[in-house]
């Protein structure tokens, strides 16, 4: 047994909290027919020839599924609204006017060019679980949120603007559908100068679950069932600037050149090694590069790309932040360029509640579903909803880890576990003591 292993066994085998009411409804299920048929519905909205979903936020797409959700939400019972921000809430009282709420839920917009279980497999999924709330007349102590975020997929807007709020910066950004984000809610409903009444304070809400594909082939590889989230990686993008001097490829010698695209594929290539030096599941890349002139008989006197590093250490970040820019100061004097880095995203990581992971943990296996204690990767709602509440997040299986593609894809029997495990945790969580 390994260090992760043991710790996995330790935190699990934590005596479950003393639950104020019993736990009823043992045999509920979701009815997963009807909600894998429901995200067959949504993925109709901005389908494309591949088999994918290409629905931006701020698109008509976007506005005809919101519509849908909506429609949704209303069949469960649920009271719906639209926020200063845009998101889409439903909304059910609770038994005790007291507690604060607890929220599910997720996002519908997809990357261009996307797949149809990103966000909406969760989306999908807290609707349903309303909806079989709502059928069986079981009623939460606490109030219920169920929750469609606005714009995930550009950047956590929604759920920003809930936590922590928008700036006028922020409003200005263009996004995909060529909107401003200003623009972009007004089109779905918001008020961008109302942004204020959007934003919640921390203790708020009693908590707030998450289910998602996981995005990565762990799960498929191994034949686990479940995912519980451990935490949410911090994500730190740079544009990087590489300085050198654009002269004739011709009549330049070779040591007298100032190649921003040779400083560039060295700097790379220092990206990679950096990265991968160090133990753990830390992530780097360079996704964009862009050299100028651009001709074949130019030496390249500009380059543009990027930087991105992921863990859920933040110092583990920083370091190796620090260690990429000792290296780049020596591939400055090795070829005469100079870099310059501008830091455009600092999501901090965002750890899940160790009571959260332990009640999903035991309601998968009560439900007979094998799980695993691990990391995501990826940026989440969640990471924001992290600022006001307890969090947890479930994850069902992607198949051969393929996501934001066409090709992205969850059998219906995982995504029916899921849901089912989002119910149940809800159920447990329900009669805790969250406070």
């Amino acid at each position: 047994m390994n260090r992760r292993e043991f710790n996995l066994n330790l935190l699990f085998a934590v005596p479950a909290l003393t639950l104020l009411v019993p736990q009823a409804q043992p045999q509920l299920r979701v009815n997963g027919q009807r909600l894998n048929a429901r995200l067959s519905e949504l993925a109709q909205y901005g389908k494309t020839p591949e088999g994918g979903t290409h629905r931006l936020a701020y698109t008509d797409a976007d506005l005809e599924a919101r519509q849908y959700a909506m429609k949704l939400m209303r069949e469960a019972q649920l009271e719906v609204t639209i926020d200063a921000a845009g998101n889409i809430a439903g909304q059910r009282v609770g038994s005790n006017t007291q507690l604060k709420p607890l929220m599910i839920g997720s996002h519908i917009d997809s990357v261009p060019a996307g797949g149809s279980y990103d966000g909406q497999v969760g989306s999908m999924g807290a609707i349903e679980v309303a909806q079989i709330l709502a059928e069986n007349k079981v009623r939460l102590r606490h109030p219920l949120e169920v929750v469609i975020f606005q714009n995930e997929e550009g950047g956590t807007i929604g759920s920003t603007a809930i936590a922590r709020g928008l700036t006028e910066k922020d409003l200005s950004i263009v996004t995909n559908s060529k909107k401003t984000i200003r623009e972009g809610i007004k089109f779905i409903g918001g008020d961008p100068d109302k942004l204020a009444s959007a934003v919640r304070k921390k203790g708020d809400l009693a908590g707030y679950l998450e289910l998602h594909i996981e995005q990565g082939g762990t799960l498929h590889q191994e034949k686990i069932n479940i995912g519980v989230v451990e935490g949410i990686v911090g994500v730190f993008w740079w544009e990087v600037t590489i300085e050198g001097f654009a002269n004739h490829a011709g009549t330049t010698p070779m040591n007298q050149r100032r190649d921003a695209l040779l400083a560039a594929a060295k700097y790379i290539d220092a990206v990679n090694r950096i990265v991968t030096s160090v133990p753990g599941r830390q992530v780097g890349t360079v996704g964009r590069i862009q050299a100028l002139p651009g001709a074949f008989n130019i030496v390249p006197g500009k380059v543009t790309t990027t930087l991105g590093l992921r863990d859920l250490d933040a110092a583990k970040v920083q370091m190796l932040f620090e260690k990429i820019q000792s290296e780049v100061r020596r591939i400055e004097a090795a070829t005469g360029t100079k870099f310059d880095f501008k830091q455009v995203n600092a999501s901090q990581p965002a750890p899940t509640d160790e009571r959260f992971r332990r009640v999903i943990n035991d309601a998968a296996k009560q439900l007979g579903l094998t799980t695993k204690l691990l990391p995501s990767g990826a940026g989440h709602d969640a990471q924001e909803i992290a600022h006001l509440s307890p969090v947890g997040m479930i994850f069902v299986p992607s198949r051969d880890g393929i996501s934001h593609s066409p090709r992205e894809f969850s059998e219906p029997a995982d995504i029916t576990n899921g849901a089912n495990v989002l119910l149940h945790t809800l159920l447990k969580l329900d009669g805790m003591s969250l406070n």
